[in-house]
């Protein structure tokens, strides 16, 4: 069995808008990472490792599936 590449996506950006309009340097800060690499991860272009994952849905104290999805990529 082949197994697909798997994409992951994120909600990010929205909940840092509902969060009163958090900044991504105010996130950055709070789970401990530079605002280069919350961008990078709003557009999908670095996936964060699992800890850094749970540090991010514990900000916005939401679990892990409501702010990272897999799509997977046939």
């Amino acid at each position: 069995m082949r197994m697909t590449k798997l994409v992951i996506n994120n909600n990010v950006r929205t909940l840092r808008f509902f969060n009163n309009e958090m900044t991504q340097k105010d996130l950055a800060k709070a789970v401990g990472v530079s605002r280069q690499t919350i961008v990078a991860i709003e557009k999908g272009q670095y996936s964060p490792t699992l800890e850094l994952c749970f540090k991010i849905a514990l900000v916005f104290n939401k679990s892990l599936d409501e702010v990272f999805y897999v799509e997977t990529n046939e």
